[in-house]
C-alpha cells in the first residue's frame, strides 16, 4: 500500500508540475482530438487536470483557454472519426450484403441516428469509447455533414464546459492542496458520468420495451 501511495502522489506531483505551464494546453488539446479516434486515452483526465491547475491559482492560462482547447481538439478528433467510418463505409456495406446481422445493425444504427441523433452525439460525447462508435458509425452510415458537424460542435463544447467548469469549481477550495484538489475533481466527474450512464442505460431499457410491446401483434 506504501508503494502504491508513493506512485500516485508521485504521478500527482508530477502533474501538478506539468500542469501550471502553459504548454499544457497543447496537451489537452491533443489528448481530446486522439481520444476521438483512440479512445483509450483519458482526454477527461487531462481536462480536469488543466481546471484544477486553473481553480488552485497554480495554471499560467485561463479557465476559457481551457475549454478551448479540449472543445477543439475533440471536435477534430470526432470529425476525423467520421471522416474514417465515411471512407470505409462501402466495405462496411459490401459486407452486409453477405452478414445479415450486420446489415440489420446498420439498419439499427442509421434509423437511431435518424430518429435520435442529435441527443445521442451529446450523451454520447461524455461517454469514454461510445463518443467514437457513434462518429464512426454516422460516417458509416452517411449521415449529413453539416448535421453532424452542428452536432459535434455543441456536444463537444459541452463536454469540455462541464469536464473543466466541474474540474474548477471543485478543486478551487483546496488551493493548498493540488493533489486533494485533483483527486476530489477527479472522482465527482467520474461519479457523475457513472450517473449519466446508468440513467441513459434505463431509459434505453425502458424505450426498448416500449417499442416491443408496441410491436407485438395484438391477441
Amino acid at each position: 500500500m506504501a508503494v502504491l501511495a508513493n506512485i500516485i502522489t508521485d504521478v500527482t506531483d508530477r502533474l501538478d508540475d506539468w500542469s501550471a505551464n502553459w504548454w499544457f494546453l497543447a496537451v489537452v488539446f491533443s489528448i481530446a482530438f486522439l481520444d476521438s479516434v483512440l479512445p483509450v486515452v483519458p482526454s477527461e483526465t487531462t481536462v480536469i487536470v488543466a481546471g484544477v491547475a486553473v481553480g488552485t491559482g497554480n495554471a499560467e492560462y485561463a479557465l476559457w483557454t481551457v475549454i478551448v482547447a479540449g472543445a477543439v481538439g475533440a471536435f477534430l478528433g470526432d470529425n476525423t472519426a467520421y471522416q474514417i467510418g465515411h471512407r470505409w463505409g462501402h466495405w462496411f456495406h459490401r459486407r452486409a450484403e453477405h452478414r445479415p446481422r450486420l446489415k440489420a445493425r446498420l439498419a439499427w444504427a442509421d434509423r437511431q441516428l435518424k430518429r435520435r441523433g442529435g441527443g445521442l452525439l451529446i450523451t454520447a460525447r461524455f461517454i469514454p469509447g461510445g463518443r467514437t462508435a457513434l462518429t464512426v458509425s454516422s460516417g458509416i452510415t452517411r449521415q449529413h455533414r453539416w448535421w453532424f458537424v452542428r452536432w459535434v460542435a455543441l456536444a463537444t463544447t459541452l463536454w469540455a464546459s462541464y469536464a473543466a467548469g466541474l474540474a474548477f469549481v471543485v478543486g478551487k477550495p483546496f488551493k493548498d492542496d493540488h493533489a486533494t484538489a485533483f483527486w476530489v475533481a477527479f472522482g465527482t466527474a467520474l461519479a457523475v458520468n457513472v450517473v449519466i450512464e446508468i440513467v441513459r442505460h434505463r431509459r434505453a431499457k425502458r424505450r426498448d420495451a416500449v417499442t416491443n410491446g408496441a410491436l407485438e401483434p395484438a391477441a
